[in-house]
């Protein structure tokens, strides 16, 4: 493979160290794996998507309180930062593909409980369990292509970001006609996702048993070259991450991206209909800016991964965030469709940064911890912006300040994103 795409060059040459062995990846196997990955990714974002259009039905259903329905919709950033850094225990532990497998099944389980929920308290807890699962398995998704595919980091990671995508836009269009297809109750609409879960779960189960088999050969075949040297850079990533600027710089980024694609989600509608668009048509405008970024979710963590420095792409998205919001602010019914599209293009940073923390460590242990600490830490900043974005629109009774606060972190977004793009590693910066 080019070495664009496994080690990005440094401003110094790195002590020469023993090559980590490759995982066991014979041909069938592994693009079965990739299959396994690409229908784990399709349901990591289902349980909040269909709940979205729903959530008045099942408040008025189990007489959920508005605090309640508050916490509700915090509970996905809050999960996924805070049990997403479980992850790398779990797989150190058991391995990554098996944690995945467990997070496959606690999403099954998690869906299809809580549509029998009694009442709120376990709903909440169930839709918990659910998000656990979804947590880990965020963390884990770089690590598996950086384990199994090191040869095609990018490729992959566009494969599951754009079955993400795919799962996302697809749960959010169809949860409330496939609801009134199946009798109109909730409880089957939300439950019905238990059923893809499952088949995530099923296909896991059966490639669990490949890749263990594999991984054994390959860990006996990397003892007899005598590698054990590489475990003083893991322990290093393990214990010191939070010394390393790439990952703040990383997590950071992961951080503002996801503020910016949530604040999207969350108020791309109420934007449009307060500019005298209807409904229906504010709906189909949040689905075209969801929907753009599923190809190129497929094409730029490839074009990325071709790439030693990534920051002329985290310029172009943020300039087409910038763009967005000065389009919405000053005339969001004039061209509402291209302020959509502009929008969905800056939510493309995601496939973006997952692409750069596969590339910014030599490992699969580095790429565990960079994952876990860049993701849980990024879904922390996030959780406040789209709150205090409707802070300020329900002071302002307008768009111009909560989009002026929008478009100044999406320069800050440019900058620590240029920073995060700059070809490093970070057992570079842990053995300095």
């Amino acid at each position: 493979m080019p070495a664009a795409e496994t080690t990005a060059p440094t401003t110094r040459q790195p002590t020469p160290q023993p090559q980590q062995p490759a995982a066991f990846t014979p041909g069938r196997a592994r693009w079965l794996l990739a299959v396994a990955i690409a229908v784990a990714a399709f349901n990591l974002r289902p349980a909040v998507a269909a709940l979205g259009p729903m959530l008045d039905q099942v408040r008025g259903s189990l007489g959920m309180s508005a605090a309640v329905a508050g916490l509700l919709t915090a509970l996905p950033s809050l999960c996924f930062a805070l049990l997403g850094l479980l992850a790398p225990t779990l797989a150190r532990r058991i391995g990554p593909a098996a944690t995945v497998c467990a997070g496959m099944g606690a999403v099954a389980l998690g869906l299809a409980a809580r549509a029998l929920a009694p009442d709120s308290a376990v709903f909440l807890l169930l839709s918990a369990l659910a998000l656990a699962g979804i947590a880990v398995s965020n963390v884990l998704m770089p690590v598996l292509v950086k384990r199994y595919f090191p040869d095609r980091v990018g490729p992959v990671t566009g494969l599951y970001s754009m079955s993400l995508a795919l799962g996302t836009s697809t749960a959010a269009a169809v949860a409330v006609p496939l609801t009134s297809a199946l009798g109109g109750n909730w409880r089957v609409g939300l439950g019905v996702w238990s059923l893809t879960a499952a088949v995530a779960l099923a296909l896991w189960l059966a490639q669990l048993a490949v890749t263990r088999r594999g991984d054994a050969r390959a860990a006996s075949a990397g003892a007899a070259a005598g590698v054990a040297g590489m475990t003083a850079p893991a322990a290093a990533a393990r214990f010191r991450i939070t010394r390393s600027r790439t990952a703040w710089a990383l997590a950071v980024f992961f951080g503002l991206q996801a503020t910016a694609a949530y604040a999207t989600m969350g108020w791309l509608p109420q934007i449009f209909q307060d500019a005298g668009i209807s409904a229906t048509e504010s709906g189909v405008l949040l689905a075209v800016t969801m929907a753009v970024g599923a190809p190129l979710a497929f094409v730029i963590p490839s074009y990325a991964a071709r790439r030693p420095d990534q920051g002329a792409i985290v310029i172009a998205l943020s300039v087409a965030g910038l763009a967005a919001y000065a389009g919405l602010a000053f005339a969001p019914a004039a061209a509402p469709w291209v302020w959509a599209v502009l929008a969905g293009l800056a939510n493309c940073a995601f496939p973006l940064t997952l692409t750069m923390i596969s590339l910014r460590s030599r490992t699969s242990e580095g790429v565990t911890r960079l994952s876990a600490f860049a993701q849980g830490t990024g879904y922390l900043i996030s959780v406040p912006g789209p709150i205090l974005i409707g802070l300020l629109y329900q002071r302002e009774h307008g768009w111009y300040a909560p989009l002026a606060f929008l478009a100044v972190l999406m320069a800050a977004q440019a900058v620590v994103g240029r920073r995060a793009a700059r070809p490093r590693q970070i057992e570079d910066e842990l053995g300095r």
